[in-house]
């Protein structure tokens, strides 16, 4: 466990830095883009403010469960390598590799349970196929299990079939040997997070405030109103109609 704490003590860093460096390449027109501008007006929305504060947090918030996702991915991948000898893949769409108890484990590591459609679930049972006849190309009788891991969250149904499904605790269980790992791993990454977070705070705000002064300077009137005949053009209008439209910012 002195191993694990080390890890995530000199290694959550990269989770902060990858926050603020996601925000300082952020672009208003980017985020414009992918926003619907009919829910801001059906929510009442009235100020620049808020309609930026709506587009950069919903970034943030899409942006952080990728991040920190891979970054939990990098984690159990550590671990698993301390306990069983295991690797990152080499395989397409195989996040580990590991041998315990004769069985060569083939495992994609996701956030949390509930991360895929039924064509993304269809992509990974296919992954797996591909990696099995891989695998069995130097070694036909070799035992091979395929395991979908998350990070967090419960699936009281693990065996799927063609692959297992371990969520949480039983999925750091697995890749650890540990049953309590997945509490003892909670205190670590607390380690330097409101100095880091005093960082992001500050990049944050200073993001707020340049894009509502560049949103009102472009999207509102002489009288302060949004103008959302001028916004939704922006956002939806087609190519042959972009002239009567902002230019692009």
């Amino acid at each position: 466990m002195t191993d694990v704490l080390l890890y995530v003590e000199q290694n959550i860093g990269i989770f902060h830095q990858k926050r603020i460096q996601s925000l300082d390449g952020l672009k208003l027109s980017n985020v414009l883009k992918r926003k619907n501008p009919y829910l801001f007006k059906a929510k009442y929305v009235l100020t620049a403010e808020q309609i930026i504060k709506g587009l950069v947090n919903a970034h943030i918030s899409s942006n952080e469960e990728t991040v920190f996702g891979d970054w939990l991915e990098g984690l159990a991948i550590f671990i698993n390598e301390k306990v069983y000898g295991g690797c990152k893949s080499g395989i397409t769409g195989i996040d580990l590799e590991f041998d315990k108890n004769g069985i060569r484990n083939i495992v994609t590591i996701k956030s949390g349970p509930n991360w895929g459609n039924s064509s993304q679930i269809a992509k990974m049972k296919l992954d797996f196929k591909t990696a099995q006849k891989t695998l069995r190309t130097s070694n036909s009788g070799l035992q091979i299990v395929a395991v979908n891991g998350c990070c967090y969250g419960r699936d009281n149904k693990p065996d799927k079939g063609d692959y297992y499904k371990y969520c949480g605790q039983l999925f750091w269980e697995f890749i650890s040997g540990e049953s309590e790992l997945f509490t003892e791993i909670i205190e670590p990454l607390g380690y330097k997070a409101k100095e880091n977070n005093d960082e992001f705070i500050k990049s944050y705000s200073q993001m707020i405030n340049k894009f509502t002064k560049e949103f009102a300077n472009i999207f509102c009137n002489n009288k302060g109103e949004i103008d959302w005949d001028k916004l939704v053009r922006f956002n939806s209008a087609a190519l042959s109609q972009r002239k009567n439209a902002p230019p692009v910012i």
